[in-house]
This record gives C-alpha cells, sequence and structure tokens, in this order.
C-alpha cells in the first residue's frame, strides 16, 4: 500500500491541547469490526460495552522527565537531549539538537551543573550515544530535578501537572512518550470494570519515538520501525492463556499493548509466554493477528504507523471512514484526545 492511502484531513482545532477532566470524560467511538458500525459514546461507559470475562492488557510503563535543556562546555551554546532508550547503565540513546554541531567528544552541562552528559557516538539515523555522569545514587534523581516531559510537538503548551502526561497505572520507568489510550482511565473506572468481571492485566512497552516517527518511504512495507523494548510476566501470560481457553476475549489498551501481545505471540507460534526483548514489529493490512481480540486506542496522525495498525486490526475502509466520522462529529484527535473501542 502507498503512504498517501492513509491521509485525512484533520482541522487543527480538533488537536486537543490538554487532557480532558476527568479522564473518564472523553468521548469514545465504538467500531464493530466485521461490520464497521459507529456508535458515539463516552469512555466511562466502557462497563456496559465489555463482557464479564473479557480481559484488558494495559501498558504500565512509566514516561521520563526524559527532555533535558542544557548548554555545551564550555561555550555555553543552548543545546537539548531527549533521552530514548537506556544501552547499558548511564548510557542512553538520546534525539539531540542541534544534532549536527554535538559531536563525539562534546560535553553539555544542565541544571546547576551536577548533571553532565559526554556525547559518545553518532548513530546513521543521527541520533546520539550519550554517557551522563552525575552525583546522586541515580540518573532518574536528576532527570526529577532538571527533566521536562517530553510532549509531542503538536501540543504547544507545557502541563500544570505532569500527572497528567501519566496513566494511573504507570510504575515501570522508560518511556520517552506516554501510552495515551491508557491515560482515559481512573481508579474508579478500573474498579467498576473489576466488578463487572473484566480483568486487567498489565504489560510493559517503553514507548520510544519510532513508533511515533514519519513514515519516509512511499511503499509503506518498506518503512522499518526502531526497536522498544518489552516484558509480559508469568502472571499475565497466564491470564490471556486462561481467558482465550474459556472463550473470552483479549483487549489491548492503546497500540503498543497490542505490539507486545503480538510481537510475543509471533515469537512463539501464536501462544503468550512469559518474555521479554526488543521488538520492531510493524503492523500494516494484511498482517494476521494472532493474539488481540479488541482495541481501545486513540486517534493518531495521518500516515502514522498507528493507524497503519489501526487499518490492518479492523480494515481500511473501516478505519478511514471511522476517522471520517470522527472530524465531522469533532472529536478529540491525538494524545490528549478522544478514544476508540474496536471490538
Amino acid at each position: 500500500m502507498l503512504k498517501n492511502e492513509f491521509w485525512y484531513d484533520l482541522p487543527k482545532e480538533l488537536i486537543a491541547q490538554e487532557p480532558c477532566s476527568p479522564r473518564d470524560a472523553a468521548r469514545l467511538l465504538c467500531m464493530n469490526r466485521t461490520t464497521g458500525q459507529l456508535e458515539h459514546r463516552i469512555f466511562h461507559e466502557l462497563p456496559d460495552l465489555l463482557y464479564a470475562g473479557d480481559l484488558l492488557v494495559v501498558n504500565n510503563s512509566k514516561v521520563l522527565p526524559a527532555r533535558l535543556i542544557g548548554h555545551k562546555a564550555p561555550t555555553g551554546a543552548v543545546c537539548e537531549l531527549l533521552l530514548l532508550r537506556e544501552k547499558k547503565k548511564d548510557q542512553w540513546e538520546c534525539l539531540a539538537k542541534p544534532g549536527k554541531k554535538l559531536k563525539p567528544g562534546t560535553t553539555l552541562v544542565f541544571g546547576d551543573e551536577t548533571l553532565t552528559a559526554e556525547i559518545l557516538e553518532t548513530y546513521e539515523d543521527g541520533n546520539k550515544l550519550v554517557q551522563f555522569h552525575y552525583n546522586t545514587e541515580t540518573l532518574y534523581e536528576k532527570l526529577d530535578a532538571f527533566g521536562k516531559m517530553p510532549l509531542p510537538p503538536y501540543i504547544t503548551s507545557q502541563l500544570e501537572d505532569s500527572s497528567q502526561y501519566q496513566t494511573v497505572y504507570a510504575k515501570e520507568l522508560g518511556s520517552a512518550a506516554a501510552p495515551t489510550a491508557g491515560l482515559h482511565f481512573t481508579p474508579e473506572l478500573m474498579e467498576r470494570l473489576r466488578e463487572k468481571g473484566v480483568q486487567i492485566v498489565e504489560v510493559t512497552l517503553h514507548v520510544g519515538l519510532g513508533t511515533f516517527r514519519p513514515v519516509k518511504e512511499e511503499q509503506v512495507e518498506n518503512h522499518k520501525m526502531h526497536s522498544e523494548w518489552y516484558s509480559i510476566s508469568p502472571e499475565t501470560a497466564e491470564a490471556i492463556r486462561q481467558t482465550k481457553e474459556k472463550g473470552g476475549r483479549v483487549i489491548a489498551v492503546g497500540t503498543t499493548s497490542c505490539r507486545t501481545l503480538e510481537s510475543a505471540a509471533k515469537a512463539n507460534e501464536g501462544k503468550i509466554c512469559a518474555t521479554s526483548g526488543d521488538t520492531d514489529i510493524f503492523i500494516y493490512p494484511g498482517y494476521t493477528f494472532q493474539c488481540i481480540d479488541g482495541l481501545i486506542t486513540n486517534f493518531h496522525l495521518p500516515e502514522s504507523t498507528l493507524v497503519m495498525l489501526v487499518s490492518a486490526f479492523c480494515g481500511y475502509e473501516n478505519t478511514m471512514n471511522a476517522y471520517r466520522v470522527a472530524v465531522e462529529e469533532k472529536y478529540r484527535f491525538f494524545s490528549f484526545g478522544d478514544a476508540m473501542l474496536i471490538v
């Protein structure tokens, strides 16, 4: 397929700049993926839309305050790092600005100068391998002190509270962006789901920027995804096995949970086992899903790998029609926007 087949027109005013309050007040566009039929609901109605015996799989990755703004030593020129992925202790792959001027051997200084970084290497894609030095027990303490939440570029203002860009169940530090479908959940909503008989289990996928990088290849299948680290616990694997055995549905909360489950299934001949590792799985139309039966997801950027994943799950025509309807009905789009339930 061609990249431009996944284009749609989106008025700028529909790009959400802040989350709903309360979180579960977001709108929910429900789609039957077999028929394409659409229904307009509110996210807090989710317990009414699921069945006892269904299993929700959420991504418990927590967003790092991974954006560091500092200066070059000794010139004082302003620079910026966005931590993407830890390669080994205190060595991170980073997105850097101004990338061409930050050559290996360059030293960067942040905050009160108790956090410094040395550029070790430049990768083929322009990202940097960076060694951090600090005077605390962990780098995370310095990120808490000097780092900023790495909001997407289409969100133009800083948040009043950084917790607005974390899910209520976030616990495993490591993401450069939030698994945004999960932002709609509240503790109260999760309790109502459990009371309904819907089980909720966790996986971890540390979200990098690869998921959000624009597709540059005209032929979709030529696009290469950056890898991300994921993990599935024995408890989660067993819950999925039992749900399938009893005829329940496995519903991924977000494209990151979906990619985690499908990566694990692909690696184990369709079975979900306790596992961890790296995945660069790219899901686009023509892919055969091996694990998930449903998907909760936000509305994604035109021509993005995420729109392609949704199209693979519920069909190209169904997806593009749903997006047209969402624009017409003035749904809110992207990270802080409204959601879809596809079953």
